[in-house]
């Protein structure tokens, strides 16, 4: 990367990192770069975001009062990660990208380009930047020991996400918050309707790509590569899917000739992992219509799609706009959360998160949930499941169903599953919550 470019996209990945404070996904912001760029500035956005909490704390020590100008604030953040990365390269003596993938410029070049990037409405604050980066170098040592004092600054993450993972994991609390910083692995899942396990490492193999079975239909790659040049990918043999999230369908005691709903379906993943499954017909919903077209570009894909599949774009807590009467031998609910069990995957999350979206989210779920159970029939399943390690939105939220609803019982099924290294697995898969339940009784209430 030309240093001309650098500087354009320590812009963009200001604008990315301001764009978090205000409220905006990481996806959403990076899907407003320009394609040439996107590569470069996801790099280091997602560097910036997954060191945010130190690099705030940084500023505090370096800045006596706040920087009111969003853009320099968030140009002088980004900075400051990707300088402490370039001065622990220079210690330890490597040119090449840290363990947490860091992109690694030279000292005075960031410096030079986080200058250069001030253009504009900020040239006034180029001298601001130009000391506050030229400070950082000379004490370096001792303001990341002053920093680290800070959990915040430790572990990236707002005080009030880390006080809650500790109260309620104080076991496995630091590992918790350690591991959402880590790069997630690749997963895939083999399509086992167009091909078989066996056939897809033989392929990889055969183009010296790297890839470990884990179990059932489970691939991991240790070296990721983009999907598009992966064997198989476009023949539809495989799809990306976390090894946590493909338990859904499994739990799913699923047959063919079943009635079943997938009640918030994308981005399709579990969706066409239970149609691998078993011959079933299956209703997909969702409530946007841009991610409804992506479940049906993934089914299509996976050339999944058939007169027994139906996409609706319908919210699935208000079944009285959508549902024809007959009853579901199955329902999966992997309903809305705060996303909380897949940081990695999202570093975004905890700064865009609010400690009230957790009662919000635990809501929702209540709603969607007790409005899904009668479109279950007697003998029937419903599966809640959601990507949060948060007890309202997991535990709390299956006792509370059960208690409301006494014909379900409970079954067998995973329960919290933590982003932590599990016995026989080389990966840790992401955070989840699985319960699974059984209608009793013959009314259908």
């Amino acid at each position: 990367m030309s240093t001309l470019v650098l500087a354009q996209v320590l812009q963009a990945s200001s604008k990315c990192v301001q764009g978090i404070f205000a409220g905006r996904s990481m996806a959403t912001l990076l899907n407003d770069i320009q394609p040439d760029m996107r590569p470069a500035v996801q790099s280091v956005s997602y560097h910036a975001v997954r060191n945010l909490g130190f690099a705030i704390a940084v500023e505090r020590l370096l800045i006596s009062r706040p920087i009111r100008n969003a853009n320099v604030r968030s140009l002088l953040l980004v900075a400051i990660t990707l300088l402490d990365s370039a001065l622990e390269a220079e210690v330890s003596g490597s040119t090449k990208r840290a363990n947490n993938n860091a992109p690694i410029y030279t000292v005075y070049t960031l410096v030079d380009q986080a200058v250069r990037a001030a253009k504009g409405k900020l040239k006034p604050f180029k001298a601001l930047i130009n000391a506050t980066l030229r400070n950082y170098i000379r004490q370096h040592h001792n303001l990341k020991n002053a920093a680290l004092k800070s959990q915040e600054a430790r572990y990236n993450y707002p005080m009030w996400w880390i006080k809650i993972i500790k109260q309620n994991y104080p076991e496995h609390w630091s590992s918790i918050l350690s591991a959402g910083r880590e790069h997630p692995p690749l997963v895939i899942r083999v399509n086992q309707r167009a091909t078989s396990v066996n056939a897809v490492l033989e392929a990889f193999a055969a183009d010296n790509i790297n890839a470990v079975h884990l179990k059932e239909q489970a691939i991991w790659l240790p070296e990721p590569l983009p999907v598009h040049v992966l064997p198989g990918f476009s023949e539809g043999w495989w799809s990306v899917q976390d090894y946590s999230a493909q338990l859904s369908a499994t739990l799913l005691p699923l047959k063919s000739g079943m009635k079943v709903l997938d009640a918030c379906s994308a981005p399709g993943g579990k969706t066409s992992h239970m149609l691998e499954q078993a011959d079933i017909s299956l209703l997909a919903l969702d409530n946007v219509t841009e991610r409804l077209d992506r479940v049906r570009a993934n089914l299509n894909r996976l050339n999944l799609l058939s007169d027994k599949v139906s996409l609706v774009c319908a919210d699935a807590a208000t079944p009285e706009n959508w549902w024809d009467g007959t009853q579901f031998d199955a329902v999966l609910a992997d309903v809305p959360c705060t996303s909380s069990g897949v940081v990695r995957r999202n570093p975004d999350i905890p700064w865009l998160r609010r400690e009230s979206d957790i009662n919000d989210t635990a809501h929702a779920q209540y709603r969607i949930l007790n409005a899904l159970w009668p479109l279950v029939a007697p003998g029937g399943y419903l599966l809640f499941a959601s990507c949060s390690i948060f007890p309202q939105e997991g535990e709390l939220q299956a006792k509370s169903f059960a208690q409301k609803n006494k014909n379900a019982h409970r079954l067998n099924a995973p329960g919290l599953i933590l982003p932590l290294k599990q016995s026989g697995m080389p990966i840790a898969g992401d955070g989840f919550f699985y319960a699974l339940f059984k209608k009793g009784g013959t009314n259908g209430a």
